[in-house]
């Protein structure tokens, strides 16, 4: 079990622009996350959380500024070396296997750690163990441990297109978890959720900042959720940092509250 503690910086965020030809999607963003910790960006629509995240895990290269990650420095970094590093993401839009049983949506989450040829090495010993069998089992039981921890063991034999949406979302979350992330960007995790699946939600994303130890990087557009679970928070608006620091402090933000609490959200 983690003790929660919040540590030494993490992820850095430095001068990050972004242009799409003469649209500045991103102007000039700096941040950090600390080890450990639930760090939200929120912001309007088109405010460019989004964008960010994707400056983040290496879908969008900056055109200006750096991130450091552990103390690395990188200006370009493609995603699948983001994710070898450790940074985890889930989806808006869920990007499931919706034919696959639930079991084998979150085993994908294991590609990057399987390290033997499973199909090499079951025709070289069709017959015994072999190394490979043994490695898929361990995979299969880490991924076992995100099922019971995610309460969907009743569903891990179901395509996940035939589960409702708030337990695909979960689906999605275990796929993540299961890459064992340092730092997990969480991209409106809670979108067309009801009350109930959003509580859920919530309590997941607390349990694996507290039990795994895991960063949370959170994008979310419902305010109370943002407000109660997270440590910091940086606002985003026209694809400008117009506010950052504790729940409170952003609350009474006036350019906060002008831009984002005006706005109906």
């Amino acid at each position: 079990m983690n003790t929660r503690k919040i540590g030494d910086v993490i992820l850095d965020i430095q001068n990050i622009s972004l242009r799409f030809g003469g649209v500045k999607a991103l102007t000039d963003i700096s941040f950090n996350v600390r080890e450990h910790e639930i760090r939200s960006i929120i912001g309007p629509n088109g405010a460019g959380k989004s964008s960010m995240l994707n400056c983040i895990n290496g879908v969008y290269t900056p055109s200006e500024g750096s991130i450091t990650f552990r103390g690395q420095t990188f200006s370009h970094m493609n995603s699948r070396q983001v994710a070898e590093m450790g940074v985890a993401r889930t989806f808006q839009n869920l990007a499931l296997f919706k034919g696959m049983s639930v079991i084998d949506n979150i085993m994908t989450g294991r590609n990057l750690k399987i390290r033997s040829n499973i199909l090499m090495q079951a025709l070289r010993n069709p017959l015994g163990i072999g190394p490979a069998q043994r490695e898929e089992i361990r995979h299969r039981e880490f991924v076992e441990h995100i099922i019971d921890f995610l309460e969907i063991q009743a569903w891990r034999k179901t395509p996940v297109g035939q589960l409702p949406y708030g337990l695909q979302k979960r689906v999605d979350l275990g796929r993540a978890l299961a890459m064992e992330p340092q730092v997990l960007l969480l991209d409106e995790p809670m979108a067309g959720m009801n009350v109930e699946e959003k509580q859920d939600m919530c309590r997941f994303i607390l349990d694996v900042n507290d039990e795994f130890g895991t960063t949370i990087v959170l994008i979310e557009h419902d305010m109370g959720v943002v407000m109660d679970i997270s440590d910091r928070v940086v606002v985003l608006d026209y694809g400008k940092k117009i506010g950052d620091g504790a729940p409170d402090e952003v609350r009474n933000n006036e350019d906060v509250i002008r831009a984002y609490l005006g706005a109906g959200h």
